[in-house]
């Protein structure tokens, strides 16, 4: 079969152009890094910071890092988080050494949440939700902010290398709880570094970008220091099921969030917006188009593993083939088997949360 131009990737939408254009960020080729995963080979990865220093860590079996932050506020996670994990697994498996860290600290500063409450959260459903979504825990060592002291004096350290005009110019705007946060941030994605001064990456969406040029700015501060600058690795939002960019809070009826029940998926998918045409007769005819359908994108982000499984189905819309009303019975059971295996996975994971590698702080 011929290749897939758009629903792969390949070519980036405009937004997603002006972004890497108003960002300073560079292309994400698949080729640089050895057996590429599902968002990766797919476009849904489309851009990074300093990616060669992480390419050439792999190949060379040099030593690197990744990591990332658990935010424990909300009782469900999204399918933005997904990404991230299955980021996050893609370099443990190639060599990384994994952190996650729980921003107990950054829920209390801003949004309101105890470190009691936060550490409950975290224990009960979030890392339980990251173990289930393909976190190796033996491979992974967590931590809770308030418990680390090292990223608390690094904070304070970093709290002198900018100025209030230079935060706002990233960030837009300069509480005192948003300040200490996103300096805390930049503490945690150096903290591993205390250790060995290594290359590390950070998998993130496009929004946090902002933490990794604060963090990338701040090194080049402390060169007494010998960190080494970040990289970032940047995944595309998942669609609303409406068709907007993205998934969005103030419209409920159009995100799915994780774990959800499957009736309410299954409602949610099937009032999905698809690339199909007025009439059965007409689709059979002309073809559906698979770059308007938010199940097609759904199925490539997230539901469907085999590339070659993906391709017959671009192809089976675009031929007349898949009517919609096939194609969204056949995503609503891939919906439900993925759900059934989340719920199952963070049982599984509570059971054994005693047995994960925290770091002991004196």
């Amino acid at each position: 079969m011929a290749n897939i131009i758009d629903p792969w990737g390949s070519e980036l939408a405009e937004d997603y152009e002006k972004i890497m254009k108003d960002f300073g960020l560079e292309r994400f080729d698949p080729k640089h890094f050895p057996n590429a995963n599902r968002l990766m080979r797919r476009g849904v990865v489309f851009a990074g910071r300093d990616l060669k220093r992480i390419s050439d860590a792999i190949r060379n079996k040099k030593p690197f890092y990744v990591l990332t932050g658990i935010m424990p506020t909300a009782e469900r996670v999204h399918l933005g988080t997904k990404m991230v994990v299955e980021q996050m697994k893609y370099f443990q498996e190639k060599g990384a050494k994994a952190y996650i860290l729980v921003a107990d600290l950054e829920a209390a500063a801003t949004r309101g949440v105890s470190l009691e409450a936060a550490r409950k959260m975290a224990l009960e459903f979030h890392i339980p939700a990251y173990i289930a979504l393909g976190l190796d825990p033996k491979k992974t060592i967590f931590y809770f902010q308030s418990d680390n002291k090292q990223v608390l004096h690094l904070a304070y350290e970093f709290a002198k290398k900018i100025t209030l005009n230079e935060f706002k110019a990233i960030y837009g705007i300069a509480d005192p709880g948003r300040i200490i946060s996103a300096l805390t941030q930049v503490a945690d994605v150096l903290y591993p570094q205390l250790e060995q001064r290594m290359p590390g990456i950070i998998p993130v969406g496009i929004d946090q970008d902002p933490h990794i040029r604060l963090a990338r700015d701040i090194v080049a501060r402390v060169k007494d220091k010998n960190f080494i600058p970040v990289s970032s690795i940047y995944h595309k939002f998942t669609p609303s099921l409406d068709g907007e960019m993205k998934m969005s809070k103030s419209r409920p009826e159009s995100m799915i969030e994780l774990p959800e029940d499957t009736k309410s998926t299954t409602r949610k998918l099937k009032a999905a917006k698809t690339g199909g045409r007025d009439t059965i007769e007409e689709q059979k005819k002309l073809g559906g188009i698979p770059e308007n359908c938010m199940l097609f994108e759904m199925d490539k982000q997230h539901l469907v593993e085999s590339d070659k499984e993906l391709n017959s189905i671009y192809h089976a819309c675009k031929s007349g083939n898949l009517m919609c009303g096939n194609h969204k019975n056949n995503s609503c059971a891939l919906m439900d088997n993925f759900m059934e295996n989340l719920v199952l996975g963070m049982e599984k994971a509570r059971k054994n949360i005693d047995k994960l590698k925290f770091v002991e702080f004196r």
